[in-house]
């Protein structure tokens, strides 16, 4: 079982584990180190069991003394496994060297007389780690301090929302009334129950609670009774439903067991049109011990309010809750600075412009808004202190006393988290604000670090970690960024307040230090994790220089390039995270082979253009990604990392022969084969853990390479995602004339088709037909992009029931084979679809009404021969696509003439132009459309580029280079480089 390393209990579950390792390993230890372990599994298992309590009690209700000493034994558990990893080395490390003849003799009498050296030094350690476990033990007991039985009553903050005026609600009104539709429609789903539930969730501070009190207070008089109770994290079920009985008009006094009072609840309400709100639901088991006390009477209404998706999902009918725009958050804003007379404009004309700067910041979080406008009341019209605000937003740093109230709200969702989540969750503090965090790159940091958990040797570590991230999504805690392409989650991002938040706790726990900012500087601490984020130097603040030995993670950021520090200061370090920093000059990798106990080396986007032959002494190395380089080949090395799981690269960077022995690899992107690189191929087939492989394959096709692929793909029985990409010609028409009817995977069948996630066929491979194992049966979660020989119209609609296919590029050759004829789609199919590219179709594709739903992107080619039959009149159902705001049109003349193509092209225009959604961008055969309103006139751009999209290879704002390889419509080459082949010339 996977260990877990975590901010509330340190390393010490990885301690304790490797405490047993070294008992019953061949490690040859002396009987007083043996001793010296044993006495510490006990006493650090009893530490860990009390950190484990320690840290289910918010912070604030912590008593000073547990405090420390939690601190104390975490910063210890640290040293330990530090002691513990360096012993294992270096009686590991004849292993590290493979020497043969007077070498290899040398090197083990050298090894003969070290070793026991090396064990009488780990005696040493133990017996001084052992006095350090005592001492840290008998200093709590010499300060502890006897405390009051009696527990302090505080305000609930959320009971403020409660007893708000209605005049001083801003913004509520149009969510309000939405809800009210919500809850009062009658359709057919309510007839045929009695009733109906609706569930808001949403980020704590959004007014949940405040919505659902003013829907409350306008609804209640509609029904025969009603009440509004909370159930808050830790409920007393039994308060609670008296509450609820006291509220519905019928008091009672009497001590009454919970069953009892549930029936005497059914018993009131059976018969009656009752509306009741359940504020504040953590726990689905809360909600069904409530939900047995309502009946199915006629005509009832519930609202529920909760944090967390996945409880408003059980519950029913959700609904999730937005922010306020910024026309409401300035009038909120303004309203609590200035008074209600300037509540429509700021007064102060110099403060307008640092006054939106922070909403930008609050991002329409009524809470956060109130929060920071109560700060800024009493900072008075001083434009340097109202910056000053603005600058400690997200800083981590704001201890001023009107802050706690948010702080204390935000804190309940931190604190109902288990301890592996908020481990987590503080470690995304390394980031800046505003920072897109790709998925992929967090979960392998994560994994690297030990925070995550595997209790079943049948789900991968990144798997849970994906588990934890959507737990975190769920939770309100990090918000989600949606590919455009795919809308599949491929990035988050950290509102700004929760951001303030980790970072404080973060900094109070020693976890993550920020460009070498602690809060109590008074007190040395040892530099955990660091993140480097900001180059320049504040005047104001001395800052010590940092001790890098005890290290374990680094983050870098391009403003702080400057300040990496040289490999050869590091000793412990797991994570090496250097992504967008061009280092290519004046830095150097020579003594990262040094760096022994790497898990995670990131250098995509640095401009780095070779690795140290020395990675090969990386054995513990799990992820290395150089995407974005000038790498051209890897060290003939590489092929020893076999505890390597994530290896990112780009399809010009060769790689050596024997990475076959790589079997702990789970993801290999982009491997390019090559006419002397094809035996790659068979090597790949001994990497049965993949889940996720990207190939190029420049090779020329023939029949050896088509049976090794083929070969190669039925051994990997664990792939989710698969790209595979050939140069075989520029249309699809002479792609399968040059592959001369290689490339066909008829044969293949997914040994495990519903963990499918990612299936693209970009040339060179190819189905005749639509595969049997693409039914809806058989797979949930989908971007798929494939060639088909031959299509009916049948195939296109079991592609439509795909429950959950959000992108799709679909190939076939129906107008090479002459099959011509009209293909719909149809209503409530693809209901997921957020881009579809529909190719050769041969014939006119229309769209009926309720069809594809959510699809942005449209790319499609067309017969203009047609107009012909039409009589010019050309109508494909785009109006029915409601979300549209890109639309790609490739027309084929086949024989048609000039007129006939130009009346189809301005046919398409006009679709756009009366569009009901008015879709943004329109490219015909390559070239961007600008699409005029009725009154005015299309015109063509010369080279269908755009001036504000950004470099192919370019960086991204937030996090470098995208990953996406279909990118969208725009750019260059406005997706020319994968979909647009697929256009027949």
């Amino acid at each position: 079982m996977e260990v877990v390393i975590g901010v509330m209990t340190g390393a010490l579950p990885s301690v304790l584990a490797k405490l047993g390792e070294l008992l019953v390993g061949e490690y040859n230890l002396q009987k007083e180190a043996k001793e010296g372990i044993t006495y510490l599994q006990t006493e650090l298992n009893n530490m860990k069991g009390a950190l484990e309590d320690i840290s289910k009690v918010p912070a604030d209700q912590l008593p000073s003394n547990d405090k420390i000493w939690a601190s104390n034994v975490r910063e210890l558990s640290y040293d330990i496994e530090d002691n513990i990893d360096r012993f294992m080395i270096q009686c590991k490390s004849n292993k590290l060297t493979k020497q043969h003849g007077v070498k290899k003799f040398i090197h083990r009498s050298l090894d003969l007389v070290m070793q026991p050296k090396i064990r009488r030094k780990f005696a040493t350690d133990i017996r001084d780690i052992k006095r350090s476990v005592i001492e840290v033990h008998q200093r709590r007991c010499r300060y502890e301090v006897k405390h009051s039985v009696d527990e302090p009553v505080k305000v609930d903050p959320r009971m403020l929302d409660l007893f708000k005026k209605a005049t001083e609600l801003v913004g509520i009104e149009e969510s309000r009334d939405a809800l009210i539709k919500m809850v009062m429609e009658e359709d057919e789903a309510v007839s045929n129950k009695k009733g109906k539930i609706v569930s808001i969730f949403g980020f704590g501070g959004l007014g949940k609670t405040t919505i659902a009190n003013a829907v409350y207070e306008k609804l209640k008089t509609q029904f025969d009774c009603w009440a509004f109770v909370s159930v808050s994290q830790t409920p007393n079920m039994k308060r609670i439903l008296k509450d609820m009985l006291s509220d519905l008009g019928r008091t009672i006094n009497e001590e009454l067991a919970e069953r009892r009072l549930i029936t005497l609840l059914q018993d009131f309400l059976q018969h009656k049109r009752y509306f009741i709100i359940i504020d504040d639901v953590w726990n689905i088991s809360h909600w069904s011990v409530i939900r047995c006390a309502l009946p199915e009477s006629d005509g009832y209404r519930i609202i529920t309010t909760t944090r967390i998706f996945t409880v408003a999902e059980k519950i029913g009918g959700p609904y999730k809750m937005k922010p306020l725009s910024i026309e409401n958050s300035r009038i909120l804003m303004y309203g609590r600075i200035f008074g209600e007379e300037y509540k429509d404009k700021c007064p102060d004309e110099e403060l307008a412009e640092v006054s939106n700067r922070i909403l930008k910041k609050c991002a329409g979080v009524p809470l956060a808004i109130i929060t920071i406008a109560s700060l800024l009341v009493n900072k008075g019209r001083d434009k340097l202190e109202w910056y000053e605000v603005c600058k400690s937003i997200g800083s981590g740093l704001t201890v001023d006393s009107s802050m706690e109230n948010m702080m204390k709200v935000l804190s309940l969702s931190y604190f109902d988290m288990p301890s592996h989540l908020r481990t987590c969750l503080l470690y995304l503090s390394v980031f800046p604000e505003d920072y897109r965090i790709g998925k992929d790159r967090l979960i392998w940091s994560w994994i690297a670090q030990g925070f995550i958990q595997s209790r079943n040797q049948e789900k991968s570590l990144f798997g849970i970690g994906e588990n934890y991230f959507n737990e975190l999504i769920n939770r309100s805690m990090i918000q989600p960024v949606y590919a455009d392409h795919s809308g599949m989650i491929e990035h988050c991002r950290v509102h700004d307040v929760v951001l303030d938040l980790i970072r404080f706790l973060s900094s109070e726990e020693n976890f993550v230090t920020i460009d070498n900012v602690v809060v109590d500087t008074s007190v040395p601490r040892k530099v955990r994790r660091l993140s480097l984020q900001n180059g320049k130097k504040d005047p104001g603040k001395c800052e010590a220089p940092m001790n890098m030995e005890h290290v374990r993670s680094v983050v870098v950021f391009p403003p702080a390039i400057d300040l990496i520090p040289a490999l050869q200061q590091f000793r412990v370090l797991r994570v090496l995270d250097l992504e967008d920093c061009y280092i290519s000059q004046g830095y150097s990798l020579k003594c990262l082979g040094n760096l022994l106990q790497l898990r995670y080396l990131g250098l995509r986007n640095t401009g780095i253009d070779q690795l140290p032959e020395q990675v090969g002494n990386l054995e513990f190395l799990q992820t290395l990604d150089i995407r974005f380089t000038e790498v051209s080949s890897l060290p003939s090395t590489i092929v020893q990392l076999t505890h390597l799981m994530c290896l990112r690269i780009d399809s010009g960077t060769r790689v050596p022969h024997g990475i076959g022995s790589l079997t702990s690899i789970e993801v290999l992107s982009e491997l390019c084969i090559t006419d002397d690189s094809t035996d790659i191929i068979k090597e790949l087939g001994k990497l049965i853990e993949l889940r996720e492989l990207e190939i190029w394959i420049t090779a020329k096709w023939n029949d050896s390479l088509d049976k090794s692929l083929k070969e190669c793909l039925d051994k990997l029985q664990k792939i989710q995602s698969l790209y595979i990409w050939h140069p075989s010609g520029d249309t699809w028409k002479n792609c399968w004339e040059n592959l001369n009817g290689r490339g066909n995977l008829d044969g293949w069948v997914p040994t495990a088709p519903r963990h499918l996630r990612r299936l693209w066929f970009v040339k060179g491979c190819w189905f005749s037909t639509l595969p049997a194992w693409l039914n809806p049966s058989l797979l949930q979660d989908l971007s798929l992009e494939i060639s088909v020989k031959w299509l009916q119209q049948e195939g296109l609609e079991i592609l439509g029931r795909l429950p959950a296919l959000r992108s799709l590029s679909l190939t076939v050759d129906n107008q090479e084979l002459g099959i011509h004829g009209r293909f719909a789609v149809v209503a409530s199919s693809f209901p997921c679809l957020s881009s579809c590219c529909l190719w050769g179709f041969g014939g006119r594709v229309v769209f009926q009404q309720g069809a594809m739903p959510r699809v942005t992107q449209l790319g499609l080619d067309f017969p203009a021969r047609e107009m012909e039959e039409l009589n010019g009149r050309l109508d494909l159902g785009l109006e029915n696509l409601l979300s549209l705001q890109e639309v790609a049109v490739w027309f084929q003349s086949d024989g048609a003439s000039e007129e006939k193509v130009k009346e189809a092209k301005a046919a398409v225009m006009h679709a756009v132009r009366i569009h009901p959604n008015h879709p943004c961008r329109l490219f015909i055969d390559g070239l961007e459309v600008k699409v005029e309103s009725d009154s005015g006139e299309d015109s063509v751009g010369g080279s269908g580029t755009h001036e504000d999209e950004e470099d192919e290879t370019g960086t991204d704002e937030d996090e470098g280079p995208d990953e996406d390889k279909d990118v969208s419509f725009t750019g260059e080459k406005i997706k020319l480089k994968l979909i647009c082949t697929f256009a027949v010339a």
